[in-house]
């Protein structure tokens, strides 16, 4: 049978502006769920039902495909059930359908290989993710009512401990597997079901319990980065103009060139220096005499005209993997650098073709802190990898 994603992805929020594609951890928000999903390899086609351009732009980058929803199941009080009803009614190939949250980022693809296998093996109709909360539940009483409230799930004269209670399992949204007849009956869950129990860790909502810098830490800490396990970073090759400067060349009556620099990015390239990370630095032109003026003691490569082959002969002499090696790049001249490096990143005003290739990209823009920013991302990232080591 025919099993799809699905990835609900409406273009208004009435927390935050298109929610969906906002960076998180370097990431837009539905490309965390989108690269567990496709990593899983158990689903015949994965999709993102959407009202809104940029958002099918996302998710394409990504490797989905798009249902363009319409209005009448994109409005506030539209129900998910609505959408998938409405997806499956246009692609009727379509027999199982996992109903995957966006704003669930720290799922990783093992959960979803071992929920296909409970609905395509073992039987199950539908299949939902639940989490194992340990929380004291009481009944609630309106203001006015002169009653007192009452205990729901304990004794209060013997509280369990933590450690000597199992806790209550509770629905998290990070999915829904059900198959088509049991949808098209109008139900999520129903037939002959199972939940799936995700780690605590694992179950981070944005939409209920968490908000963006909490949940980027989550994320750094326990999300999902690819198949091949993250290595230590040994090199990092930055752009200079429109990573290390912001791209403008001011020139002067006497037909000399100026460019700017930001002083916390100079910051994050000795920070690095001193974490042990080599840095050099590569240009399209010839600028030497800015580069001495800046003083920065880096290996440089100016006025080249194949990037990947300069970045290849650095990761060859240095012998090293292309996991150890970051790249930090803005123009299309550096995409395929980007897809090379173990790790990628692009100032937030990079172009295009530049942001599609890259891994992270920079809340900061060229030659405004960019630089420092993606050497803070590679210390979290670098932790994360010393923290899987010590496991």
């Amino acid at each position: 049978p025919h099993l799809a994603a699905l990835v609900l992805a409406r273009g208004g929020s009435k927390g935050i502006p298109l929610k969906n594609i906002k960076l998180l951890a370097g990431v837009p928000l539905i490309g965390w769920v989108l690269r567990a999903a496709i990593d899983a390899g158990v689903f015949h086609s994965i999709w993102v039902s959407t009202d809104h351009d940029e958002i099918e732009k996302v998710a394409k980058q990504f490797g989905a495909k798009v249902h363009r929803r319409s209005p009448e199941v994109s409005q506030d009080s539209s129900t998910s059930l609505e959408a998938i009803t409405e997806f499956l009614n246009h692609h009727r190939e379509v027999d199982i359908v996992g109903n995957i949250q966006a704003t669930s980022p720290c799922l990783h693809p093992s959960d979803l290989i071992k929920v296909a296998d409970l609905i395509q093996k073992e039987g199950f109709d539908s299949v939902f993710s639940v989490v194992r909360r340990h929380q004291f539940r009481w009944s609630e009483v309106k203001k006015g009512d002169n009653k007192m409230t009452e205990p729901q799930n304990l004794n209060p004269a013997k509280r369990y401990r933590r450690q000597d209670w199992p806790g209550e399992l509770y629905e998290n949204g990070s999915f829904y597997f059900a198959k088509r007849h049991l949808i098209e009956k109008g139900y999520l869950q129903g037939g002959k079901m199972a939940y799936y129990e995700m780690r605590a860790e694992h179950s981070v909502d944005i939409d209920i319990d968490i908000d963006w810098p909490i949940a980027e830490q989550r994320v750094l800490s326990f999300g999902y980065f690819g198949k091949e396990p993250l290595k230590e970073v040994k090199l990092l090759v930055c752009s200079i103009d429109g990573c290390l400067t912001n791209g403008r060349i001011y020139v002067t009556e006497d037909h000399k060139e100026m460019v700017s620099y930001d002083y916390r990015d100079i910051v994050g390239i000795d920070l690095l220096k001193k974490r042990g990370i080599q840095v050099r630095l590569i240009s399209d032109r010839d600028c030497s005499k800015t580069l001495s003026a800046m003083q920065l003691r880096c290996v440089a490569k100016v006025n080249v005209t194949n990037k990947l082959q300069v970045l290849k002969d650095w990761q060859e002499d240095m012998g090293l993997s292309w996991k150890e090696v970051a790249y930090l790049g803005n123009e299309e001249s550096d995409v395929e650098c980007l897809k090379q490096a173990g790790m990628s990143g692009v100032p937030a005003d990079a172009c295009a073709a530049a942001q599609k290739a890259a891994a992270y990209i920079c809340k900061s823009r060229g030659g405004c802190g960019a630089v420092r920013e993606f050497a803070e991302h590679i210390f979290l990232l670098l932790e994360k990898v010393n923290s899987a080591r010590k496991q």
